[in-house]
This record gives C-alpha cells, structure tokens and sequence, in this order.
C-alpha cells in the first residue's frame, strides 16, 4: 500500500481580516506558497463580536477554487444536524463544487456550537444529540453521494421518503469528522472516513488519539490507515501582537463552556479573561518559524497525514514568505 504523502494545509479564515474589500488575494497567494489545502470556517455568528464581516464559505470557496489551479479547499467544519442545514442540501452543495473542481473539495463536520445552530433549531441540545444527529446527518449525505435510485431514509432525526441526488459527485469525497474532546475523538474512531481535530502536541497525544484508536478498534478498523488531520493555531511576527489577534479573534474557542453560549459578545468578554501566558503555551508563536517546523515535524512523526495551520500572523506576507521559503520546503525534502 503507497504511503499518503505528508500535507500542510492553513486555515484561512482570519487571514480575510487584512483583506476587507474580498480581493481574495492573499488566498490565491497560498497557492504558489505551496501549501497543499485551504481551509475555511463556516459560521453564521462568528466566535468572536469583532470579527464583524463574517463571510459565507459555501459562496467564497468556489471562487478560490475558480482562481487558483490544484490546491484543495475545505470546510471546517460545516454543521448537518438539522439546524443551519439538512444534511441533504451539504450533499447537494458538495457535490456540485466536486464536479466543478473534481477531487479538490474536501469536506469537514461536526457537531456544532451554540452561536450558530440555536438561531436555527430554536434549541440547543445536549452533545449525545447533536453527536446522533451528526452520525446520522454523515449516513444520509453518503447515501446521496452513491445511491443510484430513489431510497427511504427512516432515521431517528431526519426522514425523507423519496430521497435521490441527482448530481453526484465526480470524485469520492471523503468526510472528515470533527473532534474535540475524548468522546468525539472515541465517536471519530467508529464512524469518520477521516479524523480531524484542534490540539497541542500533547492534547492529541494523550487524549484524542488513544480515544480515536480506541473507537476505531471497537468497530473493527484500522486506525493506522485512516487519514488524521490536526489544526495548530499560532503566528508569525511580534508575540504580543500575535497573542493580541487571537484574544481579539478566536481565543474564547479554547473555552470548553463556550460552545454552549450562543452570544458571541459574550463569548469575546470570556476570551478577554484568558491571560496572556496560557495563549502562548497552547498556540503556536514564533518570531522566525523555526519552531514551527519542530512543533509540525512531532505530528508528523505520530502519523498525522495533515498538519493545518491556522493563521493569525500580524504580517500575512511576511507568513507566507516564511512557509513558502522554510517550512513547507523542510517537510518536502523529508518526504524525498
């Protein structure tokens, strides 16, 4: 069996903050910076108040696609529990950007947060839920995907008595799952085509990927063979300007009990109590990017597929020109 090339992907999504008018062009620049993946969020709050000029994925994804020739784009993580989404039209919306950019879409679920699913469900429901939901929601989707007639779906959350997709995909779009603590990461094991979570070397070491192995076992897979993304938040540049992004932007993601607080002003004030200290020791920062090779290269070696960088440099140029000349280069010489 070949040996799945070792990738480097970034998450983009707060790189838009330098580019307000949508030019889109730092995202075609990460392209000819050699990243392998582009990967962006889908909200409809977004985690932070001052991150005011959120964007719509499923609308911008096919345009970076449109202009850029071989990097893939992915969303991380789309939500098909039944609130913003059915899980029919993620199939629906899926396939179609597969058959205009075959094998380049890659998609991302997961369980979901409370900003952006209680809008739509009016509710928000316990984690057992919404995990049922999402396993069932990932059934319904591959069915459309590669049923050739019409079929019944009787789940427990979602029923469509004639269900059929007429446009199916071109390529197989493998789905990856969301997981964030020892439960998802358990549920990951049994049911992803393939793994992806946000964590510290030492978070996925002791915690998501025994409990990932573990699930995987159970069901009876191999979780060797099964691909692993794991997104590392951080950036390059001055550490207080970094360390003073992601309290603006994305720090209250690292509060567990946010996921459950649906106001993301309030998710901001939490975040604004996070001390400095504590946001250097979970992120990635770097003045130079050295470390960010040695922080990368220990995924590597535990077997992750997919190292995903997520962005929050003071300097989008001067990040690039760093991953392009040093990073991304290290690892391509590794996998000669």
């Amino acid at each position: 069996m070949a040996v799945k090339k070792f990738e480097i992907g970034i998450d983009a999504s707060f790189t838009l903050l330098f580019d307000e008018e949508y030019s889109l062009r730092y995202l075609v620049r990460m392209e000819k910076a050699g990243f392998d993946a582009l990967w962006l969020g889908d909200h409809f709050y977004p985690w932070h108040h001052s991150f005011r000029h959120n964007f719509y994925v499923w609308s911008l994804l096919p345009i970076v696609l449109s202009r850029t020739k071989s990097i893939k784009g992915g969303v991380a993580v789309t939500v098909p529990i039944g609130g913003r989404y059915h899980p029919a039209l993620i199939a629906q919306a899926s396939a179609t950007i597969d058959v205009m950019f075959p094998g380049r879409f890659l998609l991302g679920v997961g369980s979901g947060e409370a900003m952006n699913e209680q809008p739509f469900l009016g509710f928000w429901p316990k984690w057992e839920e919404r995990i049922e939901r999402l396993i069932e929601g990932i059934d319904l989707i591959k069915k459309l995907f590669h049923e050739q007639d019409f079929f019944k779906f009787e789940g427990k959350y979602f029923k469509m008595p004639m269900a059929f997709l007429y446009l199916k995909p071109k390529t197989d779009i493998p789905i990856y799952f969301s997981a964030m603590g020892e439960k998802s990461a358990y549920m990951a094991g049994k049911y992803a085509d393939r793994l992806m979570t946000v964590a510290n070397i030492e978070r996925y070491s002791s915690t998501i990927l025994p409990n990932f192995e573990k699930g995987a076992r159970e069901a009876g897979r191999n979780p060797a063979i099964v691909e692993k993304a794991v997104s590392i938040g951080g950036g390059i540049g001055d550490p207080k300007n970094v360390v003073k992004r992601i309290k603006t932007y994305i720090a209250g993601a690292s509060l567990k009990e946010m996921f459950n607080e649906p106001d993301p002003r309030k998710i901001l004030e939490a975040a604004k109590k996070i001390d400095d200290e504590q946001i250097m020791r979970s992120m990635c920062i770097s003045e130079t990017g050295a470390d960010i090779i040695e922080n990368i290269d220990k995924f590597r070696k535990l077997g992750v597929n997919q190292v995903i960088w997520g962005d929050f440099s003071d300097n989008v140029n001067r990040m690039l020109r760093i991953f392009k000349t040093k990073i991304i280069p290290y690892f391509k010489e590794e996998s000669e």
